[in-house]
């Protein structure tokens, strides 16, 4: 059989999902945030995850390729004002934490898994909507396709931004060709603007920066070191792509966002669905070996 999933009870339980004859992986743990924390292409591991900080659940997962919702980045003290009223968002927002339950599994066309969060009373302190969100992974072939259901059960519009965080393996980011339909970037801590040439500067201690006016849905990044290319989709929802990385660590970020920081206080291309609404967004990512 080409597509395959199997389930082995790690330290969460963990589903595996196979496409055989291209040699690719997939690793997804639902209940640690729904997230990806591993694939692999003929071997070669395409993610990067701490091994460490995901076996603690107090613990933010760096690594895999954690979901961002109702929120991108974070917000000034945490805060955000709805309706007259404060409520308290972490950084990227809660469906990172919270366990998302699995409700289907497809072995035929590709090898897919869809994953639910909906909202309950614990969101509803945080975020104060009916939501429900529906996450479908597919493998198939050396691309994975994440497919995005965001619909609101509320009484009243509800706002929101979402985003991916994919935390990318490399060995040597000096080595690194990006193409990014951008001619500049903002620096994320001080705001501040600075044309784009096609590389960083990997001296810094961390790199933290958004690419806004997007001319294109796609990016891409050719991992010399590797003999890697890395070509990254996605759909008009996304607003930027955000590029962060840390001195040191053997990874790269190259992140869809539908809204920049603090979004849901500033309303910059917050995402309004009215009530029964639904938005669906696709996020690919296809990889070549040479």
């Amino acid at each position: 059989m080409e597509f395959a999933i199997a389930i082995q009870q790690q330290q969460y339980k963990t589903y595996i999902l196979t496409d055989h004859h291209a040699q690719s992986r997939m690793e997804v743990v639902p209940e640690r945030g729904g997230i990806i924390t591993r694939w692999q292409l003929q071997d070669e591991e395409i993610l990067y995850l701490d091994a460490e900080r995901f076996a603690n659940p107090d613990l933010t997962v760096r690594g895999g390729i954690p979901i961002l919702f109702p929120i991108c980045g974070n917000l000034p003290d945490n805060t955000y004002t709805i309706h007259g009223k404060e409520y308290q968002l972490k950084q990227h927002g809660f469906a990172r934490d919270l366990p998302w339950q699995v409700i289907d599994q497809q072995t035929q066309e590709c090898a897919s898994i869809t994953l639910l969060l909906e909202s309950n009373d614990q969101t509803k302190q945080l975020y104060p909507f009916d939501f429900q969100v529906i996450f479908t992974y597919q493998l198939k072939g050396s691309t994975l396709e994440i497919r995005q259901s965001y619909t609101n059960k509320s009484a009243e519009s509800m706002p929101f931004s979402t985003g991916l965080h994919p935390y990318f393996a490399t060995v040597d980011k000096t080595t690194l060709q990006f193409q990014i339909p951008s001619t500049e970037y903002q620096d994320q801590r001080n705001k501040t603007i600075h044309p784009f040439t096609g590389s960083f500067d990997f001296e810094s201690d961390e790199i933290d920066v958004a690419f806004r006016d997007l001319t294109d849905v796609w990016a891409s990044v050719t991992d010399n070191s590797r003999n890697l290319h890395l070509h990254l989709s996605y759909d008009d929802a996304y607003s930027r792509v955000v590029f962060w990385t840390v001195k040191g660590k053997d990874f790269y970020c190259l992140e869809p966002w539908s809204a920049p920081r603090n979004a849901m206080n500033t309303g910059e291309q917050l995402i309004i669905l009215e009530p029964e609404a639904s938005l669906e967004t696709v996020v690919a990512l296809t990889v070549t070996l040479s």
